[in-house]
């Protein structure tokens, strides 16, 4: 028998056949296992009040929507409403306005969400401040400064991944 997890992986896997990591050529199913592996290395029983395959779901298949134009809905159908209304919360789906207007509108999003969903983003900004900080040193301010706007607003994530955050991104 299969677990949620396991067909998010296998899913997510399909979505972003091809695609690559900007800075370092590898696949990009690397990143996503390495938000899982950062989200769950802290116990997703520490700010979740769901079961742990959800909470791996929703590690991996976050940026499924806004890297490979799949329609949040059929999430729903395929894994569950939990499931895709935590893709949506972690997706960056504003098309209109600048980056600053967009960037505060997935902020008010995120400041919205639980606090197993925020732990998620941590995770992701983690693996993504890592690879930008080391490739992109002009980019990382910008990134930096963006994730440590996003810190403010996410205070039910772990706190151990917000402090690391904090700690990859303060002085850049």
């Amino acid at each position: 028998m299969k677990s949620l997890a396991y067909e998010a992986m296998m899913f997510a896997r399909e979505k972003h056949q091809g695609q690559v990591r900007k800075y370092t050529g590898e696949p990009y199913f690397n990143h996503l296992a390495e938000v899982v592996a950062i989200s769950m290395s802290v116990g997703w029983h520490s700010s979740a009040l769901i079961h742990p395959d959800k909470f791996m779901a929703v590690a991996r298949l976050h940026d499924v929507v806004e890297d490979c134009d799949f329609n949040p809905f059929e999430l729903d159908i395929r894994f569950g409403h939990e499931v895709a209304h935590g893709v949506w919360f972690l997706s960056d789906l504003d098309k209109e306005g600048n980056r600053k207007t967009k960037k505060e509108s997935y902020r008010n999003r995120l400041a919205d969400a639980p606090g197993w969903i925020q732990t998620i983003k941590c995770a992701d900004l983690i693996s993504n401040a890592t690879s930008i900080i080391k490739h992109d040193p002009e980019f990382a301010k910008v990134f930096c400064a963006e994730s440590l706007m996003l810190l403010n607003v996410m205070d039910k994530a772990d706190q151990r991944l917000r402090d690391m955050v904090y700690s990859l991104c303060r002085n850049k």
